[in-house]
């Protein structure tokens, strides 16, 4: 227990680094998880407590980073800046190896350790709190965490805060449920200078947290619970003046949920943007059928959403039956149409290789799978793709039904660092292999990222001029010539970061684990 007499105590939120050879590393470069500022800044809200966060996947130039790899270096941070309690971002599973590295870290310097996240349910619990970790919150962590702190300094009794678990005596105490927040005025808005090294060019904001679509594999679940407009306004607004942001991800999980309110926030947006006459540009997730509501997506296109993140997850029927889509896959075509022909760029996300329930007859081989998304995609006229295999996540209805088949791997041969979608975790259903299962999803990202588009961006450039020239209406021209030359950028990206993961991977030596832990099954 800290003196309680000392004049200031440090709180340190750790967001850990993905695995050297996570896929998606390069986006993580550039922004930062919501969750963990949002906790920081309630925290640095605190008597006598400052607060700061570390995102280890975002570390600039001058960021301590450490020369073992991927992360910071902790042994510095904490001779220069020693700290009294440590939290740690659990919201990605694959992060979870070196959670626990740090945890047993900062553990031997004598620092409280929390930890709170998505990962942190059923038996992950009593890993964690084996693994060097003090208290786990569970649930959202901004009241919380006050609250334990406040028990930390001896304020109140630990025991009674809601929504923790830790150890006494060798026994696992795991308090009262918390209930999920509701009035979201009365937190501080985020506060994203605490972010130290980083540099976040794609900014995450949120009005609405929870989702009631109740899909399998999500982990998010909960009666949908809102902010109102102007403190998602506020927040941008604040962005706008404080740190010259412009790109924004809005990370409701679906977007256009509670609709009438859902558009006054953008006619608020798109009025705010001419006030200040500046163009921002937003990412948003949303659900497939709101293609549906021509009012709302003018409304969003008026507030500068630009980019609509939609999951697919499957185009063969029988995946999405068992997945809980309600949605047949020549509806999505059509609804997915509906967004690009109204200007969105569409993000589309997908599931390769999903598992079928009981009873569910489904005999499909992967060369045939792979036709199925390949002519999907191009009939959808994607503008960009992201094609993951299954992952049983804890605390999900997926992972429940897998254990009960007993076809997830051991942990003890593929372990949490491979929960990222990017490799099969479990058996799958024949006859696919497991092989065929992470091959085949990074074919169908090999046949629509390549190298080839590197030539396409030049040929785009030189008939800009052209274009401007020969089209009466210039802002027209622009957009028509814009789509084009951005798709075959990312593409081209996209090859690169394809190639720099097959490099990593082929080092890993993840096929011999696989053999070894197919073995088991």
């Amino acid at each position: 227990m800290k003196d309680i007499l000392k004049k200031r105590y440090r709180f340190r939120i750790i967001a850990p680094a993905y695995p050297a050879f996570n896929i998606y590393s390069n986006i993580a470069s550039q922004t930062t998880a919501l969750g963990p500022v949002s906790v920081v800044t309630a925290v640095n809200k605190m008597d006598k407590w400052d607060g700061e966060m570390i995102d280890e996947n975002n570390l600039r130039r001058y960021g301590p980073k450490s020369k073992q790899g991927g992360g910071a270096d902790h042994e510095f941070l904490h001779q220069q800046r020693p700290v009294d309690v440590v939290g740690f971002y659990g919201g990605l599973t694959s992060t979870i190896p070196r959670l626990y590295q740090l945890a047993r870290f900062y553990k031997d310097k004598g620092v409280v350790t929390v930890a709170g996240g998505q990962h942190f349910v059923d038996e992950n619990i009593l890993e964690a709190l084996n693994q060097g970790i003090d208290y786990i919150v569970i649930g959202e962590g901004e009241e919380t965490v006050k609250e334990l702190l406040e028990g930390i300094e001896g304020k109140r009794e630990i025991s009674q805060v809601k929504g923790i678990a830790f150890l006494r005596n060798g026994k696992l105490i795991i308090t009262p449920q918390r209930e999920p927040l509701t009035d979201f005025d009365k937190l501080p808005l985020p506060d994203f200078s605490l972010v130290r090294y980083a540099k976040i060019k794609l900014y995450p904001v949120e009005r609405i947290r929870g989702c009631g679509m109740n899909c399998e594999f999500c982990t998010v679940k909960g009666k949908p619970r809102a902010a109102c407009p102007d403190r998602l306004i506020e927040q941008i607004r604040l962005l706008v003046e404080t740190r010259d942001a412009r790109h924004f991800f809005i990370v409701d999980d679906l977007f256009g949920q509670q609709r009438d309110v859902t558009i006054q926030f953008c006619e608020k947006l798109r009025d705010y943007q001419r006030q200040i006459r500046l163009r921002l540009d937003f990412v948003a997730q949303i659900r497939l059928d709101m293609a549906k509501d021509n009012e709302l997506l003018l409304r969003m296109r008026q507030a500068g959403i630009n980019t609509v993140a939609i999951g697919f997850e499957s185009p063969i029927a029988e995946e999405l039956k068992a997945m809980n889509k309600r949605i047949k896959p020549e509806v999505m075509l059509s609804l997915a149409k509906t967004f690009h022909n109204h200007g969105f760029l569409v993000h589309g996300m997908f599931i390769f290789g999903y598992p079928m329930k009981d009873g569910c007859s489904f005999n499909m081989t992967a060369k045939e799978r792979v036709r199925h998304y390949k002519r999907f995609i191009r009939k959808a006229r994607l503008d960009t793709i992201q094609i993951l295999n299954p992952v049983p996540l804890p605390g999900t209805q997926l992972r429940k039904r897998l254990k009960r088949q007993s076809r997830i791997y051991s942990l003890g041969k593929v372990g949490w660092e491979y929960y990222d979608g990017n490799f099969p975790i479990f058996e799958p259903d024949a006859p696919l292999s497991a092989e065929e299962m992470q091959f085949s999803a990074r074919k169908i990202m090999a046949s629509f990222y390549k190298f080839q588009y590197f030539f396409k961006i030049g040929l785009n450039i030189l008939m800009f001029p052209g274009l401007i020239l020969f089209l009466a209406n210039i802002k027209s021209g622009w957009r028509k010539w814009y789509r084009p030359w951005r798709n075959d950028l990312v593409r081209f990206m996209g090859w690169i970061i394809l190639k720099r993961w097959n490099f990593n991977f082929q080092k890993e030596r993840f096929l011999a684990k696989l053999q070894s832990a197919r073995g088991q099954v």
